[in-house]
């Protein structure tokens, strides 16, 4: 079981004459999950105001604490709640870094008040290109170099043709980079990439 937070994204498409329903049953949702141990936090965005496709993101400790919220009675019932509405629903779990790689999500989320009216927030959910690149090298430039140094004593080492040394290298730092490196380096550097 994986130690790190998970990040769960969901696209739903909501029956649009349905939106007011819709918006009170995931904040129900929401509540239910906020009371299960290791929740994060969580909020949905739409395109608009008259968009009937939602995304929503939910975050929990890690894989043990979402997998106890995923599989609970709580979240069977809530499910089985929103079958009238819901049209379709896919989901994606993301942890470390890989949701990178995907171009950056820029929306609203709906925030309940005290007052029980609803407000909206914008938000970002990526960290800006420059802070990807300079955490990669963060990671990269160590391993890398502690990979050559390794590397220069081997026997012929030096006589292997540049691309073969530069294929085996990749092949080796890749597995150990996305693991292990770059997971590490975003959980040090989280405060400074979410600013």
């Amino acid at each position: 079981m994986s130690s790190e937070p998970i990040t769960v994204s969901i696209r739903r498409e909501v029956d649009p004459e349905r939106i007011a329903e819709a918006t009170a049953w995931v904040q129900t949702g929401v509540n239910l999950a906020n009371r299960y141990p290791g929740f994060l936090g969580s909020g949905w965005v739409r395109a608009g105001e008259d968009s009937h496709v939602w995304h929503m993101l939910y975050r929990f400790a890690n894989e043990e604490t979402l997998d106890a919220w995923e599989q609970s009675a709580e979240r069977e019932w809530w499910k089985s709640t929103g079958e009238g509405f819901v049209r379709s629903e896919r989901s994606r779990r993301r942890s470390g870094i890989e949701g990178w790689f995907d171009e950056p999500t820029t929306g609203t989320i709906t925030v309940p008040t005290a007052s029980g009216a609803t407000t909206t927030v914008s938000v970002v959910h990526t960290p800006p290109r420059w802070k990807q690149a300079v955490s990669i090298w963060l990671g990269f430039f160590p391993v890398n170099l502690a990979f050559t140094y390794a590397m220069s004593p081997v026997p012929g080492w030096d006589a292997v043709p540049i691309w073969l040394r530069v294929l085996a290298t990749t092949l080796v730092l890749t597995p150990i980079m996305t693991y292990w490196v770059l997971p590490w380096v975003t959980r040090s550097l989280r405060n400074w990439l979410a600013r």
